[in-house]
């Protein structure tokens, strides 16, 4: 029972926000912009295509690029504080090397972590989870993804007291959503979090069957999966299992437009203008 109502809901919601917005006329008048506004517009790690992922200067840009979430990645210091970065290693888009769970919260933030992208974003800090909640709650949505959780035991429940501790826990803010590659943590935060939808993400074609995704479907919202495995049945068959599906990552104009056409109901990009007309 607790599924169905926390589905209604949501439903609900989607709903009421349709009955009254403000592009309700532009359906009928623009179609092509109508569909798109249909579509969540979810900025990868900020608008990673044209700043580094995972920092202030990326979700910021997001934000001013009109995209409806913002999506991060959460993974855990040494000393046991919620960091967002992508890799589990800081290699890549820092100037340190290591593994994220192996160095203090002090030492991650002391890192550079725009550099990489280029010398204007030179000094850009690794930031925290709850950073990221103040600053952005209210003012875009966030598709929270726990990276890698098996690596950090408990990190579900630290997730949970965050959001809580700032009445994110709430079935009101429908703008909050967790995804995970790792589905028994997605079913852990499910029974945390009862009333925040949640998500899982997969290339897996096999899990794109009318049997998986019910199993899906008893704990999920969301079904993520890559584009490259994205049909119209498959999209259908989410729907029918009283899903959504958000897909990713679009990196040009033409995987978009192919969600477009597949009616997904969210675009996970690295570049938010791709998905929104307003930037065009």
């Amino acid at each position: 029972m607790k599924k169905l109502n926390k589905k209604l809901l949501i439903g609900t919601g989607v709903a009421f926000s349709l009955l009254f917005s403000p592009f309700s006329q532009a359906f009928a008048e623009e179609p092509t912009t109508g569909e798109r506004k249909q579509v969540d517009n979810v900025a990868h790690r900020g608008a990673a295509g044209y700043a580094p992922e995972n920092t202030i200067a990326s979700f910021g840009l997001a934000v001013d690029m009109k995209a409806d979430y913002i999506e991060i990645d959460v993974q855990r210091s040494k000393d046991g504080e919620l960091v967002v970065i992508h890799d589990t290693t800081v290699d890549r888009t820092t100037d340190g090397k290591g593994k994220v769970g192996d160095l203090t919260l002090e030492q991650l933030r002391s890192l550079d972590a725009g550099s990489w992208k280029g010398e204007e974003f030179a000094g850009e800090p690794i930031p925290t989870f709850e950073e990221i909640l103040d600053r952005y709650h209210g003012k875009v949505g966030i598709l929270i993804e726990l990276k890698a959780p098996e690596l950090y035991p408990g990190i579900e429940e630290q997730v949970a007291e965050a959001l809580s501790e700032r009445n994110l826990d709430k079935p009101q803010n429908e703008k909050i959503i967790l995804q995970s590659f790792n589905f028994d943590s997605m079913k852990k935060m499910d029974e945390l979090l009862p009333h925040v939808p949640v998500g899982v993400l997969t290339s897996n074609r096999a899990l794109t069957t009318k049997a998986a995704l019910k199993e899906i479907s008893t704990y999920a919202e969301w079904f993520n999966p890559s584009y490259g495995i994205v049909t119209e049945d498959v999209v259908n068959e989410v729907h029918s299992q009283g899903m959504q599906i958000g897909s990713w990552t679009v990196r040009s104009q033409e995987a978009a437009d192919f969600l477009f056409d597949m009616k997904v109901d969210a675009i996970i990009t690295d570049y938010p203008d791709y998905v929104d007309p307003r930037n065009e």
